[in-house]
């Protein structure tokens, strides 16, 4: 069973920064992606970044690109999510998510494992 676990979530100002970090355990698959999610309140939960573990291919949606950068550490069996330039609308709660394949990695569907999140707030 993988289980995956956040941490790193806080309060911080506009312009601010803070990394996210995951902890995954139980993997047993190679081609896999990592992906962070966010839910802001009264929003659906939405695709932030994702990463391979093999090549360490990465892709961002494009309300955070230029400002978060996603990164893993194989050997620690652990991604990053690196926050800078931070908005209030950023403030959400951030999930991490595996998945078995490297396909659509934006969709949410598409993953298999998910931790219970990290809160992230953004003040103004």
């Amino acid at each position: 069973q993988v289980h995956v676990v956040e941490s790193g979530g806080g309060l911080v100002q506009a312009g601010g920064s803070l990394r996210l970090s995951c902890v995954v355990s139980g993997r047993t698959f190679s081609s896999d992606v990592m992906g962070w999610f966010r839910r802001a309140p009264g929003k659906e939960r939405g695709f932030v970044a994702a990463i391979s573990w093999s090549d360490g291919s990465s892709n961002y949606a494009d309300s955070v690109k230029g400002r978060f950068t996603i990164s893993r550490d194989n050997a620690k069996n652990t991604v990053y999510l690196q926050m800078n330039s931070l908005k209030p609308e950023d403030t959400a709660v951030y999930y991490c998510a595996a998945r078995r394949s490297d396909y659509a990695r934006s969709v949410r569907s598409g993953y298999d494992f998910w931790g219970q999140g990290t809160q992230v707030t953004v003040s103004s």
